[in-house]
């Protein structure tokens, strides 16, 4: 390929719109660009790049048995109604009608379209089955943003396992996790498996690929000390044990009222009341699938929503509003408690506790009366709590739940979700086969994501620097660029030719830099693009029977004879590949 015929719109200056490192320099670089908000043309360079990210992705497939398939992106309403989530998905769905008025999608995920083919499986003999495919997938962000890392339009390598009992999934999931740790490594992304929430998916266990970058969107928890990881919506801690021996000495009978006048903040109370935070219920006040719901913390705690909605079920949670408080409860955020002898009205709501509040006495609540508090709670006695969860967000410093060392919040990007979906398909389609005695058995499912596009642009994120990308060599557009010094001089200009004729004859990956402008621009210009080594033929080294061969990522540059110069090359290829490609 030569660069003076290739489409490489490189640009001279950072786009004024362009935060993130990677949106900044696949623009900048002419991989991308933009037709609207969350939708990207991928340009010759970006679109080779994305085709050997899904290779690598392909190849891993391939080697833990799975088949690749593919199905359409658009999808008829029914499938969805009947597993119950054309509701759920809400706004982020594309949906449209035909001229019949018949309603559709555009599928952002497939797992009613894979259960729609699993209809075809008959016999437990079928199975185990991974089926996958490559696909464009369509979400209506609300706020696409930082390039390809979150977009409307994008591709996914979607798989999906289907087995006959857990101990198959179990293995199916395992599989899928070696293969994940494997595809990132080849891709030299350094992703930490994290223990994540299920979600809008459903299921049991799930599994995030996160790489800490301060670009990233997720926040999850690591321990230094034993490796524990999961994203924050998920990440659970040790409880530091509270002595509260003095409150039980002096236990009160029933929750005793006390004036709190301009009290508002968990502060207002430990402050002026000496009441720790960590002696306080606090009471925040939720609708979950419409219904008015209590929701209790330690006053040193935050609430995490997706825990939340994990420990219910719900579909929908909004927090509720002054007045729809006031109306329900009747006093305002400030003095609200769930304390259910004061006010007939608390007993009408349901109310959901953290485990942190377990057992506790001696506590300090709202009474759900304006400026008036309550000491002297035991949580047990005197509040209905209908459910216990960890509600619970976990911060830095709580102590890891399995080794006790303190815990760290990073910042990352979610490269990649596998789940454990069970049997929430399986009974929602009406998934059977016959087994070993003849009788109907539901497949057990999992489905497993890589988003292609977000993995181009989180390896730019952790793989570049002031001159432009560093790309690793197994996705890189080339790997080599071979730059004509003096393309106005006939002999360096034909030893030139020459030598991207011999890199090309011998299995390289090159492109030569042809055109007719100064060193320096092809120079730079081979920087920011990022591939991986250049080689420069100049009138200097010419006369002296070398070419320079340069490192991009080492940044050094060394002559070598012009006789050696593909053993030289394949060499320096053959140390820079990752994950043992070639093995």
């Amino acid at each position: 390929m030569r660069w003076s015929t290739m489409h490489i719109p490189t640009l001279r200056d950072d786009p004024a719109d362009a935060g993130a490192p990677s949106h900044r320099l696949l623009l900048r670089a002419g991989y991308i660009r933009q037709l609207m908000a969350g939708h990207y043309s991928l340009l010759p360079l970006g679109q080779r790049v994305r085709l050997k990210v899904m290779e690598i992705i392909r190849e891993e497939m391939d080697r833990i048995g799975g088949q690749e398939i593919l199905m359409p992106v658009m999808h008829p309403a029914e499938l969805w109604q009947t597993s119950g989530r054309w509701d759920v998905m809400g706004e982020e769905m594309f949906r449209l009608k035909d001229r019949r008025g018949a309603d559709l999608a555009l599928g952002m995920t497939h797992e009613e379209v894979i259960s729609s083919l699993a209809h075809e499986l008959e016999s437990y003999r079928e199975l185990p089955q991974i089926w996958y495919q490559i696909q464009t997938k369509l979400r209506d962000e609300p706020r696409p943003k930082a390039g390809l890392m979150r977009t409307r339009e994008f591709t996914m390598k979607d798989s999906y396992s289907f087995d006959l009992d857990q101990a198959g999934l179990d293995a199916a999931f395992l599989a899928h996790r070696d293969a994940y740790i494997r595809i990132f490594e080849r891709l030299s992304i350094p992703a930490i498996p994290a223990d994540a929430s299920s979600g809008s998916m459903g299921g049991s266990d799930s599994t995030e690929f996160i790489c800490p970058s301060p670009s990233g969107e997720d926040l999850f928890i690591l321990c230094p000390e034993c490796g524990y990881a999961a994203n924050i919506e998920k990440a659970t801690s040790r409880l530091a044990a509270i002595d509260d021996s003095a409150e039980r000495a002096v236990a009160l009978p029933a929750p005793e009222p006390f004036a709190t006048p301009g009290v508002r903040t968990i502060e207002d109370l430990a402050v002026k009341y000496q009441a720790a935070a960590d002696r306080q219920i606090k009471t925040l006040v939720y609708f979950l699938d419409g219904v008015l719901t209590l929701v209790l913390l330690r006053g040193d705690h935050a609430l995490n929503e997706q825990k939340l909605l994990d420990a219910t079920g719900a579909k929908e949670i909004r927090p509720a509003q002054p007045e729809e408080i006031r109306g329900a409860l009747g006093a305002l955020p400030g003095s609200l408690g769930a304390v259910g002898t004061l006010s007939s009205k608390v007993a009408d709501h349901p109310v959901i506790a953290d485990e942190a509040l377990r057992g506790r006495r001696g506590m300090f609540t709202g009474a759900n009366v304006d400026d008036t508090h309550l000491r002297g709670v035991d949580v047990e006695r005197d509040i209905g709590v209908g459910r216990w969860a960890d509600l619970r967000e976990v911060g830095v410093g709580d102590a890891c739940v399995n080794c006790g060392h303190g815990l760290e919040v990073e910042r990352g990007i979610e490269v990649g979700h596998i789940f454990k979906l069970g049997y929430k398909y399986s009974d929602a389609m009406d998934i059977r086969v016959s087994g070993p005695d003849g009788k109907p058995v539901k497949p057990i499912m999992g489905c497993y994501g890589i988003g292609v596009e977000r993995a181009m642009a989180t390896i730019v994120e952790v793989h570049h620097d002031d001159k432009g990308i560093i790309w690793p060599v197994a996705v890189a557009p080339f790997q080599v660029v071979l730059v004509i010094a003096q393309q106005e001089d006939l002999a360096v200009a034909e030893a030139g030719l020459e030598a991207y004729q011999a890199l090309l004859d011998a299995g390289v990956d090159v492109i030569v830099d042809d055109r007719a402008v100064r060193a320096g621009v092809k120079f730079s210009d081979a920087e920011l693009v990022g591939i991986p080594f250049r080689v420069t033929i100049g009138k200097r080294g010419l006369a002296a029977g070398t070419a320079e061969l340069t490192d991009r990522a080492a940044g050094s540059t060394d002559a070598v004879p012009l006789e050696d110069l593909i053993k030289h090359v394949r060499e320096a290829i053959a140390g820079h590949r990752y994950g043992g490609e070639d093995e």
